[in-house]
């Protein structure tokens, strides 16, 4: 498809400027067709010198006629209404009277009467600017029905960013919680150079947060990147219990998904496959491409959805002592961030797969970033660890 080399303005985008350029063809126009008019009905070439004034006239009165209705139009509409239909007579006679009166000054010999006159010139005038009144309310109208819808998207486009930006925040409470527990831990027994390095990794992790924004997207290979990281640190948790694969299609790697997506449902597979089993779990992140969607998947070899956790896993709520206890972290995130984002055009789906396991679903519309934005790698942001 051709792109414009030039990218077109909206007509109205600068109201004054609109203003005086409908102005300059509405009244021009009406001074061409009153003087054709004239040169038909067979009047002298001086006659076009009446025909120049009414239109000047005209013109004028329209100006005076936009300061009072730019005030009446934001009134209630009795109030708009009536003074308009007090004023728009005076106008028009008013009009009419200085035609007449033009008139009567050319054709000093013609027996027709100033009366005459002014009715034969009333009923055009009271037409022209009876048109243009009606104009000027049905383009002023539509314009604050344009501005009073812009308002509100805009306001809409500012909930979803703010829903959007909510359920982002969830995530680093709820990791920071289980890191630093690990980190206590790790203290309290001196097991002191293990802390240190979880410290170092976890403040790598943080930084990287911190640069994007938590409603902006990221490309599937800088969160991989993230995903490499986070997983580092609770490896030192886990070690050999953790495993992972990542089959992640070349073609996917620049696709955007909202950043830190994939992360809360690695940390589910880890809490409900890796923790409850002595021998752990493997985890296996996979993208690929179906049609026009981005098709993402995290699966595990764990238990699956035995012993009623489905609830549990679904909805990110544990138990301690048999009361449950909110980590207000799961899947349920994901499901509320991808409605915000993408609304109807995504799918999320959980599978019990029959081998045992469990394994998430998502896909996505597929979408490139046009332009590179400098977003630093993980890798970039870690911070050494000390010795």
């Amino acid at each position: 498809m051709a792109v414009l080399p030039f990218r077109p303005t909206p007509f109205f985008a600068n109201k004054n400027r609109a203003f005086w350029r409908l102005q300059a063809v509405g009244w021009g126009g009406a001074m061409l067709l009153r003087a054709m008019s004239s040169i038909a009905n067979g009047q002298p070439p001086s006659f076009l010198v009446l025909v120049l004034i009414a239109s000047i006239t005209g013109f004028s009165i329209s100006l005076l006629l936009s300061v009072t209705y730019r005030q009446l139009i934001t009134q209630r509409a009795l109030i708009t209404w009536g003074v308009t239909a007090l004023v728009l007579p005076f106008a028009v006679g008013l009009y009419a009277f200085i035609d007449a009166w033009v008139i009567g000054l050319y054709r000093t010999e013609n027996s027709v009467g100033f009366a005459q006159l002014f009715l034969g010139v009333f009923y055009l005038d009271a037409t022209l600017l009876g048109a243009w009144s009606a104009l000027y309310y049905a383009i002023n109208f539509f314009l604050q029905v344009e501005e009073q819808n812009d308002r509100l998207i805009r306001l809409e486009n500012q909930a979803t960013s703010a829903q959007l930006a909510m359920l982002r925040y969830q995530l680093n409470p709820h990791f920071l919680f289980n890191t630093l527990n690990s980190i206590s831990t790790l203290v309290l027994l001196k097991q002191t150079e293990p802390a240190n390095a979880m410290l170092s990794r976890l403040s790598s992790f943080l930084r990287y947060t911190l640069v994007n924004e938590p409603t902006g997207q990221v490309t599937v290979a800088q969160e991989v990147e993230t995903l490499k990281l986070y997983l580092d640190i609770e490896r030192m948790r886990f070690e050999e219990r953790l495993r992972t694969i990542f089959r992640i299609d070349p073609a996917t790697e620049q696709a955007l998904l909202p950043s830190l997506l994939l992360q809360p449902l690695v940390e589910n597979a880890i809490k409900y496959a890796v923790s409850p089993q002595e021998s752990g779990a493997e985890i296996t992140i996979s993208t690929q491409l179906v049609g026009q969607n981005l098709r993402i998947t995290v699966s595990d070899t764990g238990p699956g959805l035995q012993s009623g956790a489905l609830d549990n896993r679904l909805s990110g709520v544990t138990f301690d002592g048999g009361e449950p206890v909110s980590t207000g972290v799961g899947l349920a995130n994901i499901r509320d961030r991808l409605a915000q984002a993408y609304g109807d055009r995504h799918r999320f789906e959980t599978r019990d797969p029959p081998d045992g396991g469990f394994a998430v679903i998502i896909e996505m519309p597929y979408e490139r970033r046009e332009a590179p934005v400098a977003i630093p790698a993980p890798a970039m942001l870690a911070a050494p660890a000390a010795a």
